[in-house]
């Protein structure tokens, strides 16, 4: 075959570049116009505007380009939805970062013209991320990009407010939230971080106020007692039984706070009670509710005391030195601990969140909860690996209600209107607004902005058009697969899929893939910040996309924690160059298409029930998410079974004219069927190799082809046992050179058999490097021997190895052994030593001492092969 447009060398960078323009030139990415074929859907996570490729996004978005191009090839009409979030916090952050170093700031120009700002922004910046996803070779199609701020996909967010807020789904009311007084915002939970940092625990003394005694209260945040408005005890807690009821003195305000019953309590920590603050504790403000108590707020925004006294203006850290100060000068602090304690940050600003009771926006998830907790429990919607059903449901049937609201700029400002007199109305504009008010005039719109988890909540079907009854909706909704982070199951799956229920009438997905978390190779987190990432552009541009693919998808399956290393990625380089050359070798060997022979050796019913089996493994594995398994399945068969062995077994045949045909069917049919099933993983190379077979009628791309059928005749377990059984024989007649140093290259005259090969003799002699096979065992000079498989093996080592030379140099090999043994077992026989020595020194020494061991048993099988019959 003419290779000469084929480069001798595999060069990723050229290729992938390649073959990416030539796929999105032939509209590949786009999904067919014909409805009899069955439809697979994926929205992809909308990776935020101010994002760039980390390796997260490198496992998790080639993930979905994998199971894209699967279903293609399976016969289905393939859209894989591409995208981006807004990303409200983070976008503002960035922005009003660039504002400050150009010496200005948002306040200072404005809402109107600070969202200005970020649009240019978004238009100069904000794509980044998706020309590095084409970049790793996903086939997405990018005429259906959407974003979360498009005009459309903005009005269906809105409209779902409303919609809500006129079911009474939303409303405004006072909660205890995250709230981030650098940023001025409430945060979600997946905008924070968790730490723990050494501090101090703080014991209180809290008089009754009758004077018959006092309770003690230990405490982390004293500046937080400001706004006590109970004790709670556990009702079991004996020790308060009969203190129920009663009032305590609230030190250094001296206001009397009563003592409450309440299950929040841990008996068994520290005296069993503990102080109340429903406004600036989450669990407090349940505590709050159950009791209706008195809700007072000690903190403003920036996170300085409020309520007037000696302490207002203060910082909430310097009120607390100041509060310590006062309780001890008054006879009320006890004692001070060190203390572990485990706080809260915001991931965007690094302050410490005080949890504050805000007046916001809010969902009511638990009423959303309960048709979504049948379709995990039904098994309408599957999680893979499946023990995170029980995570989410777990989460699900304790679900609280959502703050929706974000004190920012940038996003979906939220559509409600106030009137003069303070009451609101909720309507798409100000106009339709002020229609619903009547007499009453719209003064202002609510500041706030929806959290984006709420738009992003509407993806799977927003970008698809919703509410309108698009010909996309009805065609590609419900899709068919989520791939995500384990961190925002709660956070975005629940919300995904309590909206698809409520809003789109149907399950926004059938089954949710939890990818791992990308690890380094000592198992610390990557990071910027901490110098600990790894940067995937770097790899591409180093190795090629598709090694960098293999890497991580070979790794991902049941596991949730995957550890990358460059060992990894130089492993899976060298694979691909394996392919390349091994593929150009087999090309080189056949001079065009070739018809399928008539009869088979028992190798080439091998390597075809072999391909039979790899193609039966790899699709159940796509097919259930265990992509590691399929690659494993592939370099297996393709560098082992196919390389190493029939490769190297056919080379003779395709020297011969007349039984060439056959080997080169094969391979051409393996090749074929292995490029296809590895296309999904290395989309490039796979594409490349493809183009050169010689394969009548086949398709332009291998990315149009279809999965490869393999014929169910293919399988021969006879055939494979009896050649396994050869190759078993084989390896152990390779054990037997390496142990005489004989290397492959280095072709031996004669070897000897007594038992049956079953007709693969030649498999033996090429595979075994010998010249000639005769049965029986040698009559006379020195030999060799091993057995496997119940076939004896004699080697002939006459002018092959000087043995006596050999024996003298074992001999003395063995002296030495043996006393090196001795001593160490002598000292190891030493109670002096094995006492009085560092633990380390001795595991050495025993270390040493199964070294040894193990080193004398080989110098003494080595001996045997020259115990000549």
């Amino acid at each position: 075959m003419d290779l000469s447009n084929m480069p001798t060398r595999y060069d990723a960078s050229s290729t992938e570049q390649k073959w990416y323009a030539r796929w999105e030139a032939a509209d590949l990415f786009k999904p067919s116009l014909d409805g009899n074929k069955p439809v697979y859907t994926i929205t992809i996570p909308p990776p935020n505007i101010t994002g760039s490729l980390h390796m997260g996004h490198a496992l998790c978005y080639p993930i979905q380009d994998l199971l894209g191009r699967y279903n293609r090839m399976l016969g289905k009409n393939v859209l894989i939805l591409p995208g981006q979030d807004h990303a409200g916090i983070a976008t503002q952050s960035v922005v009003d970062k660039q504002l400050r170093k150009q010496g200005t700031s948002a306040a200072q120009i404005g809402r109107e013209k600070f969202v200005e700002r970020v649009w240019e922004w978004r238009k100069e910046s904000g794509d980044t991320i998706l020309n590095q996803l084409r970049t790793l070779g996903c086939a997405f199609d990018w005429t259906r990009e959407r974003f979360t701020l498009d005009d459309k996909y903005a009005e269906a967010v809105l409209k779902v407010f409303i919609d809500w807020y006129k079911r009474g789904l939303i409303f405004r009311g006072k909660r205890v939230v995250n709230w981030d007084p650098k940023l001025q915002t409430s945060v979600s939970d997946i905008e924070t971080l968790r730490d723990v940092r050494r501090g101090k625990l703080y014991h209180i003394r809290y008089p009754y106020t009758d004077g018959s005694g006092e309770i003690v209260i230990a405490t982390t945040r004293p500046e937080t007692m400001l706004a006590d408005v109970a004790v709670a005890v556990h009702p079991s807690d004996a020790r308060y039984k009969d203190k129920v009821g009663k009032t305590l003195l609230l030190p250094l305000v001296n206001r009397q706070i009563p003592i409450i019953a309440d299950p929040y309590p841990d008996p068994a920590f520290g005296t069993g009670a503990v102080k109340i603050t429903p406004a600036h504790d989450a669990n407090d403000y349940q505590v709050g509710v159950r009791h209706s108590l008195e809700m007072p707020i000690i903190l403003d925004l920036e996170a300085r005391i409020s309520l007037p006294g000696p302490y207002f203006g203060m910082d909430r850290n310097e009120a607390r030195k100041q509060i310590v100060h006062d309780l001890e000068q008054q006879g009320f602090l006890i004692k001070i601990e060190d203390h572990e304690i485990p706080i809260v940050i915001s991931d965007r600003s690094g302050e410490v969140i005080e949890p504050l009771l805000s007046e916001q926006w809010f969902c009511d998830q638990p009423a959303l909860a309960k048709r979504v907790i049948e379709a995990v429990k039904s098994g309408e919607v599957k999680f893979h690996p499946s023990r995170y059903d029980r995570i989410f449901i777990e989460w699900m049937e304790n679900i609280r209600e959502w703050c929706l609201s974000r004190q920012l700029w940038w996003g979906h400002r939220i559509p409600v209107y106030y009137a003069e007199d303070g009451s609101h109305f909720a309507a798409l504009s100000w106009d339709e607004a002020q229609a619903q008010a009547g007499d009453k005039k719209i003064v202002r719109q609510d500041e706030d902005v929806l959290d984006t988890w709420f738009s992003s909540g509407l993806w799977p079907f927003a970008t698809l058009g919703w509410p309108e009854q698009t010909e996309d909706l009805k065609r590609f909704y419900p899709t068919s697969c989520l791939v995500t982070d384990r961190n925002i199951i709660n956070l975005w799956v629940a919300r995904m899929m309590m909206m698809g229920y409520d809003l789109a009438g149907a399950r926004p997905f059938s089954d949710v893939m939890i990818y791992a978390t990308v690890m380094r190779e000592d198992g610390r987190r990557m990071s910027k910040s901490l110098g600990t990432g790894v940067d995937p552009m770097e790899i591409i541009t180093s190795i090629g996309a598709d090694a960098l693919r293999y890497t991580l998808l070979s790794q991902t399956g049941e596991n949730q924690e995957l550890r990358y290393s460059e060992r990894k990625t130089e492993e899976a380089r060298n694979f691909c160059n394996k392919i390349w050359n091994a593929t150009r070798f087999v090309l080189m060997n056949i001079q065009g298409p070739v018809e399928e022979p008539a009869t088979l050796t028992t190798v080439d019913k091998w390597l075809l029930s072999r391909l039979y089996q790899t193609e039966q493994t790899v699709k159940a594995a796509y097919d259930g998410y265990d992509i590691q398994s399929a690659c494993q399945a592939l370099y297996r068969f393709f560098w082992s079974e196919l390389c190493d062995w029939y490769i190297e077994v056919s080379k003779p045949r395709l020297s011969d004219p007349a039984d060439r045909a056959t080997p080169q069917w094969v391979l051409l049919t393996a090749l074929d069927a292995f490029l296809r099933m590895m296309h999904p993983v290395m989309p490039h190379i796979t594409e490349e190799l493809y183009s050169h077979l010689p394969i009548a009628g086949k398709p332009e791309f291998i990315m149009s082809a279809s999965w490869p059928v393999i014929p169910a005749t293919f399988e021969q377990p006879d055939a494979e046992t009896e050649i396994e059984r050869t190759f078993e024989i084989v390896r152990a007649f390779r054990a037997l050179r390496a142990e005489l140093d004989l290397p492959p290259i280095k072709s031996i005259p004669l070897a000897y058999i007594e038992g049956d090969l079953q007709g693969n003799e030649g498999v033996f002699l090429s595979q075994g490097w010998v010249q000639e096979l005769r049965q029986g065992r040698p009559a006379d000079g020195a030999f060799v021997s091993t057995t496997a498989e119940g076939v004896d093996i004699y080697l002939p080592i006459s002018g092959l190895v000087d043995a006596e030379k050999e024996l003298a140099r074992l001999v003395k090999e063995e002296e030495k052994v043996k006393s090196d043994l001795a001593k160490t077992e002598t000292k190891l026989a030493n109670p002096q030593f094995t006492e009085r020595a560092k633990p380390e020194v001795v595991e050495k020494e025993q270390t040493a001492l199964l070294a040894l061991r193990e080193q004398l048993t080989k110098i003494e099988q080595r001996r045997k092969l020259f115990e000549y019959k």
